[in-house]
């Protein structure tokens, strides 16, 4: 018998013995050979794959927090460092902030009566108080992140590209509005901007073909606007980290962003 079982486990290693088999297709073989010499009896096994759970299910709420709020931070930080440098609004075309829909025909008219210049000091006025006063909304909206609860944190894990800072804007926008006013208001006399609306509309209102005089009152309108180009840009931001977790060099924001993949 020893020797029968020393020539089954002989017989296929030196058969096999150029195709470099793994150990598992020798013992297989080994098996099917003493099966069909009636020296063990022949089973049938059956393989069940179970399917491996999501990565994001090794994920903790408290692991999955926390990458959330440092990706919005990081989203947040990168959104108001650009927006606060020259040209941040002004120079992007989808955020830049220009003369109120409701006055926009009045801005065409004066530029055909010859002041156009006013005008766009007026509109590089307003960008430059939305720039100047972009970085220090940061502290505001650092301090709304850190708010948000799991159940936010996991909406924002499965939500879309933007489903973070639209959550963040829900939240917020009217508690970060009351604070970030003051702040538009400082850079808004910083540059002037009300005392050259009031000059562009104070010399549009002479016109002898006005029938209906401009309200040259700025805050609110500027305010909203400087915070439309605030989340929008947070939201790009938060699209590219969506879209390349491991491109931060955050490990934690890499493991869950890329939970998702």
């Amino acid at each position: 018998m020893k020797k029968i079982l020393f020539s089954l486990l002989i017989v296929p290693a030196s058969y096999n013995s150029v195709q470099a088999q793994s150990l598992d297709e020798i013992l297989n073989g080994v098996q099917q050979i003493a099966a069909d010499k009636g020296l063990i009896k022949a089973t049938q096994t059956t393989t069940t794959y179970k399917k491996e759970p999501t990565p994001s299910s090794f994920l903790g709420n408290e692991e999955i927090g926390s990458g959330l709020r440092e990706a919005l931070k990081l989203g947040a930080q990168t959104a108001t460092h650009n927006l606060s440098a020259t040209n941040g609004f002004f120079g992007n075309q989808l955020i830049k902030i220009l003369m109120p829909p409701e006055v926009q025909k009045i801005e065409t008219k004066m530029r055909q009566f010859g002041m156009g210049n006013i005008v766009d000091k007026a509109i590089l006025s307003m960008n430059r108080a939305a720039e100047d006063a972009s970085l220090q909304a940061l502290p505001i909206l650092v301090n709304a992140i850190t708010s948000f609860t799991i159940q936010d944190g996991m909406r924002i894990l499965k939500g879309g590209d933007n489903a973070a800072t639209e959550l963040l804007k829900t939240k917020t926008t009217v508690q970060i509005a009351a604070a970030f006013r003051p702040i538009i208001t400082q850079s808004m006399n910083k540059f002037n901007v009300e005392q050259l609306w009031a000059q562009v509309f104070t010399v549009y209102n002479s016109l002898p073909i006005i029938k209906s005089h401009v309200n040259t009152d700025l805050p609110n309108y500027v305010t909203e606007r400087a915070l439309n180009g605030l989340f929008i840009s947070v939201a790009a931001e938060e699209k590219k980290i969506r879209l390349d977790p491991i491109g931060t060099g955050s490990d934690i924001i890499a493991r869950v962003f890329g939970s998702k993949k």
